[in-house]
């Protein structure tokens, strides 16, 4: 068994949340202390938290601290902005579901307070919930992801899912458990453009936790599991729908389409609570579209001519049909995805 190496990317302290400014790393190690639930809307926003577990656990503690600035003389004009402080957060971005789900959690439990300072109360003591709770289905999942990777086994992921988008991580909270069970594995990370959290970001969780890595431009990714040197591909999830579609990182559906067409299995990790049975397939998943300049620039220098035209999805869908397994803190699920599906919620 190997050393655990671990840390808290978003926390609630002393009544304020801290959190790693994700933007500044791997050069500095920063870490933010917010107390102004605007912060945190403009920390989701501008990636500073990111991650879709992470997402929705910066959203619960937000609303909290939203809570605790409140002057209300009544629980009925508390509410009332209450209700704006959680539209504010909600609007923040628009695919990852858990952001949704935390809020709808958070507001569900205003009801057992009768007043306005039992509300306060109760709202961070359910952040609280959620953050250990969302923790604990992590690292479950990832044993059970581990039991897919065998000693010897060399990964390929893309984007960030590690403890800097949860609290113990998804994808890569499974490449940690086998990791940490004493396999010997080597990881493939793509670089993950236009914002590299790859390179930036899980390269850095990597090497903190001593893991063997090469870190590759997304380009390459078909080279490497065309020469037979990837034995599985493991992603996490923004958002899993009705039917098993899952929406992830943009570029997430190249590499499912290049994993079946070598033959390699193609792995999502995510919690249940990423899970949105609302929606019916991929193509209702709402995808949000970042600014220009994430693709023009980088860190400040422009890349590509003035005024060149660009789009800039921050997601892409994968179909089903790619997907080899749904990891989850309840298990493995295979296809028919609808019906395991509608089991776990």
């Amino acid at each position: 068994m190997r050393k655990k190496t671990e840390f808290k990317a978003i926390e609630w302290v002393s009544g304020k949340i801290r959190l790693i400014d994700q933007t500044k790393l791997p050069q500095e190690e920063l870490y933010l202390e917010l107390s102004d639930y605007r912060d945190v809307t403009e920390a989701i926003k501008t990636l500073r938290v990111r991650g879709a577990p992470a997402i929705g656990i910066a959203a619960a503690y937000g609303l909290a601290l939203g809570a605790n600035s409140i002057k209300a003389k009544s629980k009925k004009e508390f509410l009332e902005k209450l209700h704006i402080v959680s539209d504010e957060l909600a609007a923040t971005r628009p695919t990852a579901v858990n952001l949704f789900w935390a809020l709808k959690r958070m507001n569900h439990v205003v009801e057992e307070g009768t007043t306005v300072d039992e509300i306060k109360s109760v709202l961070v003591a359910e952040a609280k919930k959620i953050d250990a709770e969302d923790e604990e289905m992590e690292r479950e999942l990832s044993l059970h992801g581990a039991s897919l990777i065998k000693d010897g086994y060399t990964i390929m992921t893309h984007c960030n899912t590690g403890a800097l988008a949860a609290g113990y991580g998804t994808a890569l909270g499974v490449i940690k458990a086998a990791w940490e069970s004493g396999k010997k594995i080597h990881v493939f990370a793509g670089e993950t453009r236009p914002l590299l959290q790859g390179s930036r970001l899980t390269a850095w969780e990597l090497t903190r936790y001593r893991i063997p890595f090469t870190l590759i431009a997304d380009t390459m990714t078909g080279y490497f599991l065309s020469k037979g040197k990837i034995d599985c591909v493991i992603v996490g999830a923004d958002r899993i729908v009705a039917n098993g579609d899952i929406a992830n990182k943009i570029g997430t559906y190249n590499l499912a389409v290049l994993a079946m067409e070598n033959g390699v299995p193609f792995y999502v990790a995510a919690p249940t609570n990423t899970i949105d049975l609302s929606i019916a397939s991929g193509e209702m998943i709402p995808i949000e579209e970042r600014r220009p300049e994430e693709v023009t620039h980088l860190k400040g220098i422009s890349i590509a001519p003035h005024g060149a035209n660009v789009a800039n999805p921050a997601f892409d869908v994968t179909p089903h049909r790619y997907i080899s397994a749904i990891i989850t803190e309840q298990g493995i699920l295979h296809e028919p995805y609808s019906d395991r599906l509608r089991r776990l919620k």
